[in-house]
């Protein structure tokens, strides 16, 4: 009877932590993640430009507020806890790409990128690593349903990465060629000039890849490797697949614009690393904790809930971001050359 009832319960936080989404409800989620990546290539790719700020700032809202419309269709139509989780993956997800966007502008000039397709570049780069993640996501997904004590590996990594951040905050960053770059250049022939937009050209009856085709394989391999301490953590969140990987689309797909929004002004964060090991951190202790919970180990009561992660990670985020720029204006202000003092 006492393992009767213990297998009702597991089946009933099973079917509490999951929202058992139909396949129906998957293909027209993917199918609208399509129809707006569509939009924007049709929109903004359509003629190579610069993009301004103006255009990048509407694009960032349009982003933004898709993401929102779609965590209210999660309230209404799922229920409140899965609302909560999909915003805190969202947000937790979003935040660690700001900190991806330095790297990013590292690679951009490293190749000497044309200013009018570096919103090309994103977009593919970007691509290629959504459908990386989502097979990040499914193995994930796979090794939690099956094996508990994957909790205990990810929150040790999270911990893990969380002190890696603060030791290397002080470092200087600069952006090394992966060992998937490297192999394409000793595989295949590469020109030393873009083609516009070009990623394969033929020269003298040779076929050669370009620089294009290089950066978008450097901007891929990178997401992909930034998605090694950001699955982790919005699997602390929710073992939901289907919130998981949407909080992740929505977060990347509004990346690219975030990258020419912000600019110069991701230099200016410098307590963002800060914040983001802290968040890192106190998911890491989440996740073990949740791990301690599966085996019984620990009271009822010790318990980190979904608002109190939304509440920790929204006030780092605040906290480090006025912090950030409060230090930036003190230090522009400090650089100015004082005035002369008028002579009497």
């Amino acid at each position: 009877m006492g393992a009767e009832l213990t297998l009702v319960a597991q089946q009933a936080q099973e079917a509490a932590d999951s929202m058992h989404v139909p396949w129906w409800i998957w293909a027209a989620t993917l199918g609208g993640l399509a129809l707006l990546l569509l939009i924007d290539l049709v929109i903004v790719d359509r003629k190579p430009h610069e993009v301004t700020t103006g255009e990048a700032a509407r694009w960032v809202t349009f982003y933004i507020a898709c993401a929102i419309v779609f965590g209210i269709g999660v309230w209404i139509f799922g229920d409140q806890h899965f609302a909560i989780e999909y915003f805190t993956g969202y947000i937790t997800e979003y935040s660690l790409s700001v900190d991806n966007l330095f790297i990013f502008m590292v690679i951009m000039s490293s190749f000497a990128v044309p200013t009018i397709h570096q919103h090309r570049v994103l977009l593919i780069g970007i691509l290629l690593a959504l459908v990386m993640r989502g097979a990040f996501i499914a193995v994930g997904a796979a090794l939690i349903e099956r094996f508990v004590w994957v909790f205990f590996v990810f929150g040790a990594f999270l911990i893990w990465t969380a002190i890696g951040m603060i030791r290397n905050k002080d470092e200087d960053e600069e952006y090394k060629e992966n060992i998937v770059v490297r192999w394409v250049r000793k595989v295949f022939p590469v020109t030393d000039d873009y083609h516009e937009t070009k990623s394969v050209v033929k020269i003298d009856g040779k076929r050669f890849l370009t620089p294009m085709f290089v950066v978008i394989v450097a901007i891929g391999s990178a997401d992909l490797l930034f998605a090694v301490d950001s699955i982790p953590a919005i699997f602390g969140i929710t073992q939901d697949p289907f919130l998981v990987f949407t909080a992740n689309a929505f977060a990347l797909m509004g990346l690219r614009q975030l990258y020419f929004l912000l600019g110069g002004l991701v230099d200016k964060l410098v307590y963002l690393n800060v914040g983001l090991s802290i968040i890192l951190g106190f998911i890491g202790i989440k996740l073990v904790v949740h791990a301690l919970h599966e085996y019984h180990a620990v009271p009822e009561w010790l318990d980190i809930n979904n608002w109190m992660s939304l509440g920790v990670i929204i006030g780092v985020l605040v906290i480090t971001t006025v912090a950030s720029l409060a230090k930036a204006r003190k230090d522009e202000a400090a650089a100015q050359p004082a005035e002369p003092e008028a002579k009497p």
